[in-house]
């Protein structure tokens, strides 16, 4: 848990004096020279620095072990914090996309520099840097908070990517483009604030676990013979683990302390093999077998 804080902590402030930086840097070119594309790339690195302080704020709680308020520990604050990042991006798509199609409509005067093929060039170099480090956290602490910003690191570069392009046709006299391809990000950025959304809500709603780790959870149940019958099953998430529960049919004639014996240790299996699984609860029913006449 401490590693996995600490990486968190190390990717948010990469992402927050990354995305400080390139901000500077467009928003000045991208006034100076008037380019809706590059004021539309400077606004989604503003986004970005307040994902990676929220990335940080959301972390430094989800860290926090369990307590007599909060029993199952604080990981969903990592999903709470994930869907204020997707709102305010969805409200940033929208302004971007409003300011772009008002300059396509009313054109205003493009002022071509250098500077923004050189802005362009590097904020692809820094923004794959940064994304190659936070989506190799992402992978190894399965932390929905760093895959958002590694996402958002990769989906940058294409955004930036189609920003160098549209100077370069702007710069031969096709200056629609520029709007175009600002309205572009704009849609970039409410789709993946949408993806965000969607991911952050499932879990805050207590949505039940992939079907995959239940099929693995089974599998462990499946290699106790003793175990007759698995009812009741069910997950919830406590950050990026699940908290699941069922019901174990075992032989009536066991004792007490047989039957509850299979249980702790199907438990305790679960929890050690099942990475996803912070805590497992088997409830121990006896089955009565009828005799055979």
């Amino acid at each position: 848990m401490k590693e996995r804080y600490n990486d968190t902590k190390k990717a948010s402030y990469l992402g927050i004096i990354g995305n400080i930086f390139l901000f500077i840097i467009k928003i000045i070119i991208g006034f100076i020279s008037n380019s809706q594309a590059m004021i539309a790339d400077a606004i989604n690195s503003g986004s970005d620095i307040l994902n990676s302080i929220l990335t940080f704020i959301g972390n430094k709680i989800a860290s926090k072990k369990a307590d007599d308020d909060h029993n199952l520990g604080h990981g969903k604050a990592e999903y709470f914090y994930s869907l204020i990042i997707s709102i305010i991006m969805l409200i940033l798509g929208y302004k971007v996309i409003y300011r772009a199609a008002r300059s396509l409509i009313k054109p205003e005067t493009y002022n071509y520099s250098i500077w923004l093929i050189i802005i362009c060039i590097i904020t692809i170099i820094t923004k794959f840097g940064l994304y190659l480090y936070t989506n190799k956290i992402a992978k190894k602490h399965n932390n929905i908070l760093v895959k958002a910003n590694a996402n958002d690191h990769r989906n940058d570069c294409f955004i930036t990517a189609s920003t160098l392009l549209s100077v370069i046709l702007t710069m031969n006299n096709i200056k629609y483009i520029d709007s175009i391809v600002a309205i572009l990000i704009g849609l970039c950025i409410i789709f993946n604030a949408s993806s965000i959304f969607i991911n952050s809500y499932d879990v805050l709603m207590d949505k039940t676990c992939p079907e995959e780790i239940k099929k693995q959870v089974l599998s462990i149940v499946k290699r106790h013979t003793e175990i007759e019958k698995v009812t009741h099953f069910n997950a919830t998430p406590v950050g990026y683990q699940y908290q699941v529960s069922f019901s174990i049919f075992v032989d009536g004639n066991l004792s007490t302390f047989a039957s509850h014996d299979i249980a702790n240790n199907l438990e305790k299996e679960i929890d050690k093999e099942v990475e996803e699984i912070y805590l497992t609860v088997i409830h121990v029913n006896p089955l009565i077998k009828k005799n055979k006449v």
